[in-house]
């Protein structure tokens, strides 16, 4: 939970405090939902606009990351329909750099996790959403709903089916590289 959050009486400082802390995470979630990288930076302000004109909407006894996510979610959702034929191809601009694993290990990770991102590449964009904010995240489903906006049980229905999507996606997917 950040520090203290009352923006009722213009405290700027409790804004600063929630940007600090959650810029980098809400820069991941936007590309988790499939934002550009080259996008991500400008739409993660775009979602902090967003939360400081709704700040003193905020409910205190709430975690932020679910409320955030949120505004990360409709941002996304929102800029993915203003812009349908600019789709990334996850892994191809970008190079996953790690000191910690042998060579091999690392080709074998990076290849894995650009196969999850192609996968999740062709998720339904709701159906994505509520998975990576509860799988990635490891948010509640309850607190899932109420980020997105949505029945429980739609929540619950969505992450079940965005599994049964991936696992068929991932699998396709990996026939494919293999040919």
């Amino acid at each position: 939970m950040p520090r203290e959050v009352t923006n009722r009486d213009g405290n700027e400082g409790a804004f600063r405090a929630i940007f600090d802390e959650h810029f980098r995470w809400v820069w991941g979630s936007l590309r988790r939902l499939g934002v550009r990288e080259s996008d991500a930076e400008d739409l993660a302000h775009e979602v902090f606009l967003a939360v400081h004109r709704r700040l003193a909407d905020y409910d205190p006894s709430r975690p932020m990351r679910p409320w955030l996510f949120g505004f990360a979610f409709r941002i996304a959702a929102r800029h993915r329909r203003s812009a349908p034929q600019r789709r990334e191809m996850i892994g191809v601009e970008e190079t996953i750099v790690d000191q910690n694993p042998r060579p091999d290990e690392a080709a074998s990770i990076s290849e894995a996790r650009s196969l999850l991102m192609r996968a999740l590449d062709e998720l339904d964009l709701e159906r994505r959403a509520v998975l990576v904010l509860h799988e990635w995240d490891g948010e509640p489903i309850p607190a899932v709903a109420r980020a997105l906006e949505i029945p429980l049980n739609t929540a619950y229905s969505r992450l079940r089916l965005a599994r049964e999507d991936l696992a068929l996606v991932v699998k396709r997917l990996s026939r494919k590289d293999v040919r």
